[in-house]
Formats: structure tokens, C-alpha cells, sequence
């Protein structure tokens, strides 16, 4: 009897399977590509990659006892979907390209067509009606719920029982195929959890891969990719920051002659840094990539940081031999005395200026310099115990005196920060006041802008009638509450309207008039910039690389903007808008970032490193000995890549 089934007869039991295959497609991803019949190889091809390799064994087994005790040869094959054809047309074309005979059965299935074929002759012993009953109960089902394999086990087994039995009870069958149902999932159960563990100890070997060995990485997985990928990055940019806080000391005691080489070292780092960032913001988009496409952007990233990375470790050793910390030991620990004095004098006035801030605005608008007083006066603390502690150093015997390297460095960099923190409160009352003083101009230009806007409404279209409900709803909206935000939002409503405008009067509008709210924008997106900077580089031990990516991208269309300002003022305006709208959400992942690390420390004990660790002066030695085979402890960070900030200075006068 021949036999086509998706199921062919009776008619409704096919437009039952066709609305099935139906409502399923819609549930399935477009845009794969056809896949037309052609010559069966193996008995089972997965060219829809949905088979696991147990799942792969499962369906061998079952085709192979089937052919084995009945002489039936069951062919199975997944594709994505039927290249347009009919299902029953598709399995008709392949069966005759693979030569099949009356006694081979193939069974077609198209995962993101949702629809299946089961072509060949009806063996000896199995009714149509048992045949419908196993279609309709069990491989039906099945193949609804994405059973893929299951569903093929199924087939062969329901075949080879009713071949066998006669015309056994399904309720048999039932009982096999529960029992079945019952070991797959504990087989896929085993083997999710092999693969978790695979996936953790190939990360752990991975970090010992050369980075800038494209062969190697190309043998590692994506997932073991992506993960190394986001590891890099976090490396590469507190290497980068941490190298520039060095350098900038260096700079203010040496010359900028001085420091060339490094500063060349630096700034090769930090572009290569930034392509890095733009490749994990493009693998991060709503835009997909192929497997292939991010296997080939996951190496270019790795090995980008990995060059960077070794580059900056490359100066490391004739930086420590300009930067001699012991040399000139005492002058550097006074100096130091004297920074604490004024930073410490500091503080008061920097209490007082927050807490006038706080009683004018919202928490949401000093949320990132909430905490900035308390820790400059921590970091001004460590700094304080770390020239105690060089001074003790200092006191003991020549050769003894290593300790006074790390302490200075330490007490160099918690200083540093500190100044930061004191300089962003003032900084954020500026901006505040930046934004104050130009909402009101802003908030005319935007009002004006509606009235002319309201007069072109007949040509603009819904761009138009778009941009005039946001600045209508925005002029309800902004209050002197939020000077920041409401200067944003101006400021963004404005820009917006006015490219409505532009299209709607054919560009009539004076080119003064773009590029003024060009300046404003270009404003903004620096004052959210500058904010979220200072955040993660004051709080870096706690911020993760999506924030980071989030940043560089924002620094990258800022910089775009100010070099399109001349020649093409209207995609600067898109550019400074993108870099705002960046800004602003990196500030709230790294802040999101920094209270997930918080929730992870213990309590907070006296003479406790925390602080310097969430700022990235001390470097947790135990976490990154883990990840690259190295001892514990922590470490005060200095300029190099990653591998330079952990090494270990030993020496004195002699």
C-alpha cells in the first residue's frame, strides 16, 4: 500500500496538519534560508541543527532496531523549512534522488515550517488505521511540543510494535513510550549538566589561551567566546584606566617629553579598547548575527585587548625604572602629607555643597554623586594608612624596603580618586547650574519651534505629528525639579522637532538654528558623559562591561558628532543625541552594577580594603589569580595591562 502521509487521507486529517504547520511557522524566526530536496546520505541529517548529539544516537538507535528486526529502512531528516514546496511535493522529490525502495520510509520535518512528511509504502502489518493513530497520538504531539528527536523515536518504534504485535494495544505502546519519555528526560537532564560543566572548565582553560592567537581561540566554542570576550574587556579597560591615572602622575613629575613612549602605549590602548567596546556593542544590539559572524567578531575583539593589553605590559618595565618610587621616597611621602591636608579641607565644603544640592533636588538627580563625600574621605583614609605604612617601611634595612613601593602607589591612587569624587560634586552643581540657566531659552526655542511646527502640519506627515506630541507632552512635563533631566528632555523634544520641521518646509530652516540646538546637545551628552565616566573610574572594581561598552560607545558618537559639527551639522545632531541617550544608560548599568557587587561584600570591617578595591586601586589578587593561575591577596594596581598590574616589586638602597 503506498503510503505519503503529513497526513494524507483522510482530507481533514490534512488541513488538520496543514493549520497545525501553520500556527507553529508564525512562532518560527523568518529569513532562513531554502533548503530543496536532495540525495539522502546518512539515515539521519539534522541540516536544522536541533538535534543534540544524544538526542542524534537516540534516533540512529531506534532507525537501526527497526531496520534490523522488521527489514524496514526509516530515513529521517530535519530541515528548516520545505523551500516553498508542499510538504507532500518536498519528501516525493528527495525519496526519488535517494533511490529509494518499497521497503525505505521517510519521514520529513521542517522545524520552522512546522510541518512534516512521512513517504513510502505501508509495511506489511501495520493498518492505516494504526498508522493514523500513531501520527495523530504520538508523533503529532510531539512535533507540537519541538520533541524533535522523540518525535522519530516514535516513529520507528510505533512502526516496529505494530509490525511485531500484530496489532498491539496502544495502551502497550502508551506504557512504552512513557517509559521512554521518562529516560530521555533524564538522559537531556545528564547531559545539560555535562555540557554546563564542559562549558566552565573549557572558560578556565581558555583564560590560559594566548590572546593573540586567532587558531587557538578559533577552537573554542561561542559560548566559551562570549564569556572570555566579556572577561577581556573588564581587564582591558581598568588596565587602561589605571595606566592613565599612573601616567598622569608621571606627566605632572617628569614632563610630557618624558613620557612619549607611554603615552604613545596608552593611547594605542585606548583606541584599540574602543574598537573592542563598538564590536561587543554590535554582538549586544537588536540586529543578529550569524554564528559564523560572531564566532569571526569574538577573535577580533580577543585579540584586539590582547594586543593592547600586551603593548601597555611592554613599557611596564622602563616606566618603573623612570618612576622609582624609593629614590625619592621621603619628598613623595610629604607631598602626599600635604595632599591629604587639603582634601581633607575639603570635605566640609564639599558636605555643604551636597546637602544644599539635596534639599533643592531629587535623590534621582544627585544619585550619581550620592556617595562621593563619604568615599573621598575613605579613599582619603587608606591613602593616610598607606603613607603610615611607607613610612614604617622606610625604616627598615636596605633590601627591606619594597613595602614603601606598594603603599606609595596605593596612597597615590586613593588621593587621586579622591580629588575625582570631590571634583564631580562640584562638577554635578555646575551642570546643574549649566542646565538651569539655558532651560528657559530652551524651553522658548522649543515653544516657538511648536507654533511653527503647528503651521506645517499639512506637509509633515507622522514624523511631524509625532515630534509635536513629545514636545507638547515635554513643555507639560519639565519642571526646575529635575534641571538635568528636563534640560534633556528640551533639548532632545527640540532636536527632534526640528528635523520634522527641516522635511516638512524642505529644509528651509537656518542652518544658525540646527547647529545652536547642536551645542546644546553636544552639552548634554559631555555633562551625562563626564558623570558616568567619573563613576566607573571611581568605583571600576564593581562595574562590568556592559556598562563599559555602553560608555565607549557614548564617547565614540560624541567624538563623531564634534568632528560631523562642520560639514554636516544635521547627522552630528543624531550623533550627540545617540552619545546622550548612551550616556545616560551607562550611568544606570554601572550604577546597577556597583549595588549587585555591594550586595556580595560582607560587612564592612576598620581597615578594611573594600573601598580601594571597588575603585580599582587594590586589585583582588585572589580573583585573578583564579582566573590566570596566579597567587592571592590584594594588590595596588600601577600602569601596564592587566599582567603588569599584579607583578611584584623588590628592592632598596644600597
Amino acid at each position: 500500500m503506498p503510503l505519503t502521509r503529513m497526513r494524507s487521507i483522510p482530507a481533514r486529517r490534512l488541513a488538520a496538519a496543514a493549520l497545525l504547520g501553520a500556527m507553529l511557522a508564525v512562532l518560527c524566526a523568518p529569513g532562513a534560508v531554502a533548503e530543496p530536496p536532495s540525495r539522502m546520505g546518512p539515515r539521519v541529517v539534522d541540516s536544522a541543527e536541533v538535534l543534540s548529539v544524544a538526542d542524534e544516537a537516540r534516533v540512529l538507535d531506534a532507525v537501526d532496531t527497526l531496520a534490523r528486526e522488521h527489514q524496514v529502512k526509516l530515513w529521517v531528516v530535519y530541515v528548516r523549512d520545505f523551500a516553498s514546496m508542499a510538504p507532500r511535493e518536498w519528501a516525493a522529490r528527495t525519496a526519488d534522488l535517494s533511490g529509494f525502495s518499497d521497503r525505505d520510509l521517510l519521514l520529513a520535518v521542517a522545524v520552522e515550517d512546522r510541518g512534516y512528511w512521512l513517504h513510502g509504502d505501508l509495511p506489511t502489518g501495520v493498518s492505516d488505521s494504526e498508522l493514523d493513530s500513531l501520527l495523530a497520538r504520538t508523533v503529532e504531539p510531539d512535533l507540537s511540543q519541538s520533541k524533535w528527536a522523540q518525535a522519530a523515536v516514535d516513529t520507528a518504534t510505533g512502526i516496529g510494535a505494530a509490525m511485531g504485535a500484530g496489532g498491539a494495544s496502544w495502551g502497550v505502546l502508551l506504557l512504552i513510550a512513557l517509559a521512554v519519555v521518562v529516560a530521555a528526560g533524564a538522559l537531556v537532564l545528564f547531559s545539560r549538566m555535562r555540557r554546563r560543566a564542559r562549558e566552565r572548565a573549557e572558560l578556565a582553560s581558555a583564560r590560559d589561551v594566548d590572546p593573540t592567537d586567532s587558531a587557538a581561540l578559533a577552537r573554542l566554542s561561542l559560548p566559551t567566546l562570549h564569556a572570555l570576550s566579556r572577561e577581556r574587556l573588564v581587564e582591558i579597560d581598568d588596565a587602561v584606566r589605571t595606566s592613565a591615572e599612573e601616567l598622569a602622575l608621571a606627566t605632572a613629575e617628569f614632563g610630557e617629553t618624558a613620557v612619549t613612549p607611554f603615552r604613545a602605549a596608552l593611547d594605542g590602548a585606548r583606541a584599540a579598547t574602543a574598537k573592542a567596546f563598538t564590536i561587543r556593542q554590535q554582538l549586544d544590539d537588536a540586529i543578529p548575527e550569524t554564528p559564523d559572524q560572531q564566532r569571526g567578531m569574538l577573535i577580533d575583539l580577543i585579540t584586539t585587548t590582547g594586543q593592547a593589553d600586551s603593548e601597555l605590559d611592554r613599557q611596564v618595565a622602563d616606566f618603573d625604572a623612570m618612576r622609582d618610587l624609593l629614590i625619592d621616597a621621603p619628598a613623595r611621602l610629604d607631598a602626599l602629607t600635604r595632599d591629604i591636608v587639603e582634601l581633607t579641607a575639603r570635605l566640609p565644603g564639599s558636605e555643604t555643597e551636597l546637602a544644599r544640592l539635596h534639599t533643592a533636588y531629587p535623590d534621582s538627580v544627585l544619585a550619581p554623586v550620592r556617595d562621593n563625600v563619604r568615599m573621598a574621605r575613605e579613599r582619603i583614609e587608606f591613602a593616610q594608612a598607606g603613607v603610615d605604612d611607607a613610612h614604617d617601611a622606610m625604616t627598615q634595612p636596605v633590601g627591606q624596603q619594597g613595602g614603601a613601593v606598594s603603599a606609595i602607589r596605593a596612597a597615590e591612587g586613593a588621593l587621586g580618586q579622591a580629588r575625582t569624587l570631590l571634583d564631580a560634586v562640584d562638577q554635578a552643581a555646575t551642570n546643574i547650574q549649566q542646565a538651569r540657566d539655558g532651560l528657559p531659552a530652551a524651553l522658548d526655542e522649543l515653544r516657538g519651534d511648536l507654533i511653527a511646527a503647528t503651521a506645517l502640519t499639512d506637509y509633515g506627515g507622522s514624523e511631524l505629528s509625532g515630534a509635536i506630541a513629545t514636545a507638547t507632552a515635554v513643555l507639560k512635563t519639565a519642571t526646575d525639579s529635575d534641571p538635568l533631566g528636563a534640560f534633556h528632555d528640551v533639548v532632545n523634544a527640540d532636536a527632534t522637532l526640528d528635523r520634522a520641521i527641516a522635511a516638512a518646509s524642505d529644509r528651509k530652516l537656518a542652518v544658525e538654528d540646527l547647529r545652536r540646538r547642536l551645542e546644546r546637545t553636544l552639552t548634554d551628552a559631555a555633562a551625562r558623559i563626564d558623570a558616568a565616566s567619573s563613576f566607573v573610574s571611581t568605583r571600576r572594581g564593581g562595574v562590568d562591561a556592559g556598562a563599559r561598552t555602553r560608555l565607549s560607545e557614548a564617547q565614540r558618537h560624541l567624538d563623531e558628532a564634534r568632528e560631523l559639527a562642520g560639514p554636516d551639522p544635521a547627522g552630528a545632531l543624531r550623533s550627540a543625541q545617540t552619545a546622550a541617550e548612551l550616556g545616560g544608560r551607562a550611568l544606570q548599568q554601572a550604577q546597577a552594577s556597583v549595588r549587585t557587587w555591594e550586595n556580595r561584600q560582607p560587612m564592612r570591617v576598620v581597615g578594611s580594603p573594600t573601598g580601594a578595591v571597588l575603585g580599582g586601586i587594590m586589585l583582588d589578587g585572589l580573583l585573578r589569580g583564579a582566573m590566570r593561575g596566579g597567587g592571592g591577596g590584594f594588590r595596588p594596581g600601577s600602569f601596564g595591562g592587566s599582567a603588569g598590574s599584579r607583578r611584584v616589586s623588590r628592592g632598596g638602597r644600597f
